[in-house]
């Protein structure tokens, strides 16, 4: 788990990901994940792909393309490196840390004013001291709504509130979120942003996420794999796959009543076998079923 986080993570920032392979013979011992920003993609006259490993210390090293396992994202401009999905994303993150920063100076530094005294002149020294001192009573919620009294025809005004700039800000920041998230395919519910769609349409959100967001990193990672981690003769017999029918499921009403037809419920032709539906559900065989 700890390895394909950290060669998802390093995917999806520089848009490639690679592990030394190391064997002992045919066998594979062990993949070593290598810093892609020190790893260099080199392509032969022969059209052939080695890669050049840079380590914090000593010489340069070649390794060719048997040796390297290569995760990369999709989009490429050179079909040898992948793009960065943070890179795509680069303005509207730069945007956001903008926008939080503007969002943590107008608190620092702004003033935040509640209800508005006014006075018609100058308010004497003694008035100021004894207002001062009847509003510090009437801190806390304790002493909301007591009665103030006002001296040398005072009136109290209308409280202040945001204005339309500091909305605007407040859904700016909103808004990044969004802009952020679009080059991954994650929905809204899944961002926790404001509200929408939770209750019946996040199975569907959810499924628009794994078929948009996931299965093209699911393909990634299965073609990687049979790639550069099996040989012609095991690639015949093996193949690396996600199991992404699990995440794609409806609810369990909505299995429920698929199963039931492809069984034959309700006078509809059966065209599915008791085993199929509980090997989907990944429960195991029962020997008593036909």
């Amino acid at each position: 788990f700890e390895f394909r986080t950290l060669m998802q993570q390093r995917a999806l920032v520089h848009g490639d990901a690679y592990a030394l392979i190391v064997r002992s013979g045919q066998k594979i011992l062990q993949l070593v994940p290598l810093d892609p920003e020190r790893v260099e993609v080199l392509q032969g006259g022969d059209w052939s792909v080695s890669y050049r490993y840079t380590p914090t210390s000593g010489v340069p090293r070649v390794y060719q393309h048997r040796d390297v396992f290569h995760l990369r994202n999709g989009m490429s401009d050179d079909g040898l490196k992948g793009l960065s999905l943070v890179k795509q994303a680069g303005e509207a993150i730069a945007l956001a840390i903008q926008t939080e920063k503007a969002a943590a100076r107008l608190f620092r530094n702004g003033m935040l004013v509640g209800q508005v005294l006014k006075h018609p002149g100058k308010l004497s020294p003694e008035a100021l001291d004894r207002l001062k001192a009847s509003m510090a009573e009437r801190e806390g919620a304790a002493n909301a709504y007591r009665t103030m009294v006002l001296e040398e025809g005072m009136d109290v005004g209308a409280a202040a509130s945001l204005s339309g700039r500091d909305l605007e800000a407040v859904a700016q920041r909103q808004h990044q979120i969004e802009e952020i998230s679009r080059p991954f395919g994650v929905p809204r519910p899944l961002l926790n942003v404001d509200d929408t769609s939770w209750g019946s349409g996040i199975d569907v959100l959810g499924q628009l996420f794994v078929r948009y967001g996931l299965n093209p990193w699911f393909e990634a990672w299965q073609q990687a794999i049979e790639r550069d981690l099996l040989s012609d003769a095991e690639a015949d017999i093996y193949e690396a796959k996600f199991n992404a029918g699990a995440l794609l499921r409806g609810s369990m009403k909505d299995q429920a009543e698929f199963f039931a037809k492809g069984l034959g419920a309700g006078g509809h032709a059966p065209w599915l076998h008791p085993s199929e539906p509980r090997e989907w559900l990944d429960l195991p065989p029962r020997d008593d079923l036909p």
